[in-house]
């Protein structure tokens, strides 16, 4: 996903105008431990890549019959409301499957989110991955 935007400064007094371009992604590492997938999301969870996201974790519980999920959230740099909907489906899903979902090395932006959207009364959090690995 590219992100483009108007941008207007001051440089030396100069009133300047121009383009900016940055380029925005999430990317997934998949690890399989045992009966266990772990899921670590790097970059921006939003609505430009929620979608991508559902399909490649959906197409790895489906291919690997995973019963247990483990989503790290440590190298996650912005997430909004899309975001939550990933974990809620993924939630869904694995459950109807008996299966169980948490997630993990949750930083204070997607905290946040995770805070305000009620997330934590219905999802199990470890402080990290050994954590979760040794009690999911």
């Amino acid at each position: 996903m590219l992100k483009l935007w108007k941008k207007k400064e001051k440089i030396g007094g100069i009133s300047s105008k121009y383009l900016s371009l940055e380029l925005i992604f999430m990317f997934l590492k998949f690890n399989k431990i045992n009966d266990k997938l772990v899921v670590t999301l790097v970059g921006e969870l939003d609505h430009h890549s929620a979608e991508e996201v559902r399909v490649k974790i959906d197409d790895r519980i489906e291919r690997d019959n995973i019963k247990k999920v483990i989503m790290d959230f440590k190298e996650v740099t912005f997430m909004d409301s899309s975001g939550i909907g990933v974990v809620i489906g993924r939630l869904k899903k694995v459950q109807n499957r008996d299966g169980k979902v948490c997630i993990t090395n949750v930083n204070k932006r997607v905290d946040k989110v995770f805070t305000l959207s009620g997330l934590y009364k219905i999802i199990t959090v470890y402080n990290n991955v050994d954590e979760a690995l040794e009690s999911i």
